[in-house]
């Protein structure tokens, strides 16, 4: 009787995890490191970015770390210069890297903070799967996962910019799906409810928010970075060939 393949090994891949330094996106590189794929992990701090790789390479995974900031397109050309130069070539790419520098009502967003959001959450993620799918249109295969939110399905109060930056994000991903469906290449996201990370501190900290969220979470409990990470090795691995254009919700049943 044949062998069974295991439809969620990522052996012989190669993977980009951006804002990988801690929280969603290291566990995600962890993650699929665990499952055989080479990583090279993003973020624009050097001396985190090697301390995390270190991490993860003492945990048995071959993870090397490049600085680049995401809101910086020459900064993205030179990620893939760079990664050309190694002969590296990403079948999988996870857009995780955002920013939020503002909470409060959009009438009182100053013109630069929103652009800032927008320059990483947005136009950063265009520049990043622009990179990355026309190095994986010659073999006419690849995943691109966007790390959107719940927020970008219903917009937060106390983070409407960023609402906004991930509903535009939740947009591109459906688009790309469309556009490059036709040669191979998988376009999905995830959108994660609240989850406990430094990024999403400050919604900790406000008690009442925090208890008006948790109290719509069927689960009753906020998430865990590697609450993250079994969509996104899905939406990596062949057990996701089906599958583009879908937004994969990962919130503890908020949404239900």
């Amino acid at each position: 009787m044949a062998e069974t393949k295991d439809q969620f090994d990522l052996s012989g891949r190669h993977a980009i995890v951006t804002g990988a330094s801690r929280g969603i996106g290291y566990a995600i590189a962890r993650g699929l490191a665990q499952r055989g794929a080479s990583v090279v992990i993003t973020g624009r701090k050097a001396d985190t970015l090697a301390a995390a790789a270190e991490q993860l390479c003492a945990g048995g995974g071959k993870v090397d770390p490049v600085v680049c900031h995401q809101g910086d397109a020459a900064a993205i050309t030179g990620l893939f210069e760079q990664l050309d130069r190694k002969g590296f070539s990403a079948d999988i790419v996870v857009v995780n890297a955002a920013t939020n520098p503002v909470m409060g009502p959009l009438l009182q967003t100053e013109p630069a903070a929103w652009q800032k959001i927008l320059d990483v959450n947005l136009t950063g993620s265009l520049l990043m799967a622009q990179q990355a799918a026309r190095r994986m249109l010659p073999g006419k295969y690849g995943s691109l996962i966007f790390m959107a939110s719940i927020a970008g399905l219903d917009p937060m109060v106390a983070i409407p910019a960023y609402s906004v930056s991930k509903a535009g994000l939740i947009g591109l991903t459906k688009a790309l799906a469309k556009e490059l469906g036709p040669a191979g290449i998988r376009v999905n996201a995830i959108a994660p409810g609240l989850v406990e990370t430094k990024f999403a501190a400050a919604l900790f900290q406000d008690g009442q928010l925090y208890e008006r969220v948790i109290a719509g979470v069927p689960l009753g409990r906020h998430g865990q970075p590697e609450d993250i990470v079994g969509a996104a090795i899905f939406l990596a691995s062949d057990a996701s060939a089906y599958v583009t254009g879908q937004v994969l919700v990962v919130d503890g049943g908020a949404r239900v």
